[in-house]
């Protein structure tokens, strides 16, 4: 029979198990560097429950994300968490960590502009440095990269193309 766990190891444990959980769109990123990850709380009764907010509403690596956080969470004897989907406050760029940041820089996306995402829709470009040299010298290129949440930018200084994680 195992040994009963206390919330706050049980709450250590998801939250490692947690981390380990890659974005499908980015696996250089856990779900937890995104910010997807909005909350582990525990009911009465002791059932952790993981509450995840969408990248955006339509997002299709939602489902994918949820199904690796259940297949996660089971491997780790963790069979009796729920987990929540919410929508609201509706997910923002601002959610992504500090180390998320610098995950996307190692892989040469641009992280978005901190508190650009608040004025995303009616704004002119931010200005986004290059993730390999650093230069503030860009240009948009193309609205759309490889996935809807990125755009295409080059670097007018080391002529280098890159992905700029957009503000949503």
């Amino acid at each position: 029979m195992p040994v009963p766990r206390s919330l706050s190891e049980q709450r250590r444990q998801i939250e490692e198990v947690l981390a380990t959980v890659e974005d499908p769109e980015i696996p250089q990123l856990s779900i937890v560097d995104l910010g997807i990850v909005r909350e582990l709380r525990f009911e009465e009764d002791g059932t952790p429950v993981v509450v995840l907010t969408p990248t955006y509403t339509g997002c299709p690596a939602s489902r994918v994300i949820e199904l690796s956080v259940r297949a996660a969470l089971d491997r780790a004897g963790f069979a009796h968490a729920r987990i929540e989907t919410r929508l609201s406050p509706p997910w923002t760029t601002d959610w992504i960590s500090p180390q998320g940041r610098r995950k996307l820089r190692e892989a040469g996306i641009a992280p978005p502009v901190p508190g650009s995402a608040r004025r995303a829709l009616f704004a002119d470009d931010p200005e986004v440095p290059c993730p390999r040299c650093g230069s503030h010298d860009t240009e948009r290129l193309a609205e759309f990269g490889s996935t809807a949440c990125k755009a295409l930018w080059r670097c007018r200084a080391c002529r280098e193309p890159f992905e700029y994680f957009k503000c949503l």
